[in-house]
C-alpha cells in the first residue's frame, strides 16, 4: 500500500491519544492482524458468518468468543492502524472515504470498505466478542480524519446505527466518546453555514442520551456570554432618532446576556434598574394599537424569521412600533427575574431586600405591558407565566442532582412463528371475580356469618339522617346523607319491610318524613308527625266516612231490588189480564 502523503499523516495522528504500552511482539503480530481483517471485509454476506472466526483467526483469544484486555487493545490498536490506511488510500484515489474500495454486494445494498469495517466491528462489540467502546474509538477517529463533506456521510452512518449503538451494553461504554466526538464536529462546523449539520447532531444527542443525562442539562447553569449583541455608540449623522434612548435600550441586552453579573454590584443594578425603567416609560407612551397589530400578523404570514433582530438606529422607530419585536424585550426582563428569584438560593447568593422589592415592581410592569399588546396579550402572558412556573420545577431536579425518572424500556419477548398468544381463560370473566369465588370457596363460613347478613332495625339505620337534620350539628348540605341517592333508597326498602307508617309519609314530606319520630328534636317530631289526638279524630272521621258511603251503598242496591220486583210483578200481571181475555190460547 502507498504511503500517504506527509500533510494526510499530520492530520491523522494530529488528535490520537496516547495509550498505555500494550505487550505486542512485533509489527508483524499487527500487520498480520490488518492483513486478515482486510480479506474478511471482502467477504459477502453478513459479518454474523465471518466476524467472529476473523477475530479467532487473528488473535487466537485465551477464551473461545471473547477477549481479555489486552486482546481487546491489541485487536483495537490493528483496527485503527487499518482505519487510517483505508482513509489514506481513499485521499490519494480521490474517492469519498465512506464509498472507497471494492463495492461490496450485501443482499441489495453495496457499500465500501470503510462502511463495511465499522459493521463488522459493531457486529462484534453488539454480540460482547469484543470491548464495547471499540466500535466508538473508530466512529472518534474516522471524523477526525476526514474533511467536513465527508463527516456528513460518516454522521449519516453513526444515525443509520443509532437503535444498535444506544443499547445499553454499548451505550456505557462509549457515551462519553459520542459525546466528545459530537462536539469535536460542532466546533468545527460554522454556525452559519452549517445550520442543518448542527441540528442533526443536536437531534442525534437528544435521542441518544436520556433526559437525565447530566451533560446535557447545564448543571452549574453557565450563560452564553458570548452571545455578544453590538451596537452603534456614536450618533450617525441625518438620523432623526432619540440617540440617548437607543443606547439605553439596546444596553439592557449586556444584562440579559449575563443576568448573574446585575447582582454582583449595587452600581450595577441601579444602572440596569434606571435604564430598564426608562425603556418601561417609552412603551407605556406609545401603546399598541390594533392596527399595529394587524400589520404584524401579514408579515408574520410570510413565516420569515431571523435569529436576532437589527440594531441600525434608522430601524428603532420601526422595532418599537412591532409588537413581536417588545413582547421579545419583555420576555427577556421576565427571564432576568425569574433567575434572580430562584428557588433554593441563600441570602448570600441572592439579591438583597430592596433589590427584591424593585424586582417585583418591575415584574408587574413588565406583565401590564405584556398584557395591552395586541394580539392575545392575555393568553400570551398566561402561557408565559405557566412556562416560567415550570421551570422552577427544572431548576430543582437540576439542583438535586439529576434523579432519573424514565422507568426501564420492557423489551417483548419474541414467540414463535406461527404461534398465537393465547389469553388466559378466567372463570366467570375476569380475574376479579375468579378471585373473588377462590376467596368463598376457602373461607365458607365468611357468607354465613351473622355480622355480614344480619338487617339492621329501621331505628338504627336512620340514625344518621336523624343527626344530620338537627340544625344545631352544623352538617354542610353536600355532607347531608338526604343527598345520598344510595343511602336513601337502601332506606325507602327497609321502611317499606319493617315501617309501613313510616314509608307512607314519604308522599307528603320526603325522605325526612320517613325518619321514626323518636330520633327526632321536638321541634322537627311536631313538623313531620301529627298528635295522637289528631291522627285519631281523623281516623274516626275517615271510618264514618267509610260506613257513611258503605250505608249509601246498601241503600241504593235495595231501592234497585224493590224495582225488579214491582216491574217483574207488573209484567206477570200483563200476562195473566192477557190469558184471560183470549182463553184459546191456551188451547
Amino acid at each position: 500500500m502507498a504511503e500517504a502523503p506527509a500533510g494526510l499523516r499530520i492530520l491523522l495522528h494530529k488528535h490520537v491519544k496516547e495509550r498505555a504500552p500494550v505487550h505486542i511482539s512485533s509489527h508483524a503480530d499487527r500487520d498480520r492482524i490488518t492483513e486478515i481483517f482486510k480479506n474478511a471485509i471482502l467477504h459477502r454476506g453478513q459479518p454474523a458468518s465471518f466476524a467472529l472466526q476473523a477475530v479467532q483467526e487473528a488473535i487466537k483469544p485465551q477464551r473461545q468468543t471473547v477477549l481479555v484486555q489486552d486482546e481487546n487493545q491489541l485487536l483495537e490498536n490493528a483496527l485503527r492502524t487499518l482505519l487510517q490506511e483505508l482513509v489514506s488510500c481513499a485521499v490519494q484515489s480521490g474517492e469519498q472515504i465512506m464509498r472507497f474500495g471494492q463495492s461490496i454486494d450485501d443482499t441489495e445494498n453495496t457499500c465500501g470498505q470503510i462502511p463495511r469495517l465499522l459493521d463488522v466491528v459493531l457486529y462484534l462489540c453488539e454480540k460482547s466478542h469484543v470491548e464495547g467502546g471499540m466500535i466508538f474509538q473508530l466512529l472518534e477517529d474516522l471524523t477526525e480524519m476526514s474533511t467536513m463533506k465527508d463527516c456528513k456521510e460518516v454522521f449519516g452512518y453513526i444515525e443509520s446505527k443509532q437503535d444498535i449503538l444506544g443499547k445499553q451494553e454499548l451505550f456505557g461504554r462509549g457515551k462519553l466518546v459520542m459525546l466528545r466526538t459530537c462536539n469535536q464536529l460542532l466546533r468545527r462546523l460554522s454556525k452559519a453555514n452549517d445550520v442543518v449539520f448542527c441540528g442533526r447532531i443536536l437531534m442525534f444527542l437528544a435521542h441518544f442520551f436520556p433526559l437525565s443525562e447530566r451533560s446535557a442539562v447545564n448543571i452549574k447553569g453557565v450563560f452564553n456570554t458570548s452571545n455578544e449583541t453590538k451596537y452603534e455608540k456614536d450618533a450617525p449623522d441625518g438620523v432623526p432618532v432619540d440617540f440617548n434612548f437607543y443606547k439605553t435600550f439596546w444596553s439592557l441586552q449586556e444584562h440579559f446576556r449575563n443576568p448573574a453579573s446585575a447582582t454582583l454590584a449595587p452600581t450595577k443594578w441601579q444602572k440596569f434598574a434606571s435604564n430598564l425603567m426608562v425603556v418601561l416609560d417609552a412603551f407605556e407612551a406609545q401603546p399598541l394599537s390594533e392596527d399595529d397589530a394587524n400589520v404584524n400578523i401579514l408579515e408574520e404570514e410570510e413565516t420569515a424569521f431571523s435569529i436576532k433582530y437589527l440594531t441600525s438606529s434608522k430601524l428603532m422607530g420601526l422595532e418599537l412600533k412591532d409588537p413581536s419585536f417588545r413582547r421579545h424585550i419583555l420576555l427577556q426582563c421576565l427571564i432576568l427575574f425569574d433567575y434572580l428569584k430562584a428557588p433554593g438560593k441563600n441570602d448570600k447568593d441572592g439579591p438583597s431586600e430592596s433589590i427584591k422589592e424593585e424586582i417585583r415592581t418591575c415584574e408587574e410592569r413588565v406583565k401590564k405591558l405584556l398584557e395591552m399588546i395586541p394580539p392575545k396579550g392575555k393568553e400570551f402572558l398566561q402561557s408565559i407565566e405557566h412556562i416560567l412556573e415550570r421551570e422552577k420545577n427544572w431548576v430543582w431536579w437540576k439542583r438535586d442532582g439529576c434523579p432519573a425518572f424514565e422507568k426501564p424500556v420492557i423489551e417483548r419477548k419474541a414467540g414463535q412463528d406461527g404461534m398465537r398468544k393465547r389469553k388466559p381463560r378466567y372463570r366467570l370473566g375476569n380475574k376479579e371475580l375468579s378471585q373473588l369465588w377462590k376467596w368463598a370457596d376457602q373461607n365458607p363460613n365468611a357468607l354465613t356469618d351473622p355480622q355480614r347478613v344480619s338487617t339492621p332495625s329501621v331505628m338504627e339505620y336512620w340514625k344518621p339522617l336523624a343527626e344530620d337534620m338537627d340544625v344545631s350539628a352544623g352538617i354542610e348540605a353536600e355532607y347531608h346523607h338526604k343527598n345520598n341517592r344510595v343511602y336513601c333508597w337502601k332506606g325507602l326498602r327497609l321502611s317499606a319491610r319493617q315501617d309501613l307508617d313510616g314509608f307512607s309519609r314519604y308522599t307528603d314530606y320526603g325522605i325526612e318524613g320517613v325518619v321514626p319520630p323518636e330520633l327526632l328534636p321536638a321541634e322537627l317530631r311536631s313538623k313531620f308527625h301529627s298528635k295522637a289526638s289528631e291522627r285519631s279524630k281523623r281516623a274516626r272521621k275517615d271510618e264514618e266516612t267509610r260506613a257513611s258511603i258503605t250505608r249509601q251503598e246498601e241503600g241504593q242496591r235495595l231501592r234497585w231490588t224493590v224495582v225488579g220486583v214491582v216491574l217483574s210483578l207488573k209484567r206477570q200481571q200483563r200476562l195473566w189480564m192477557q190469558l184471560l181475555a183470549h182463553p184459546k190460547v191456551g188451547n
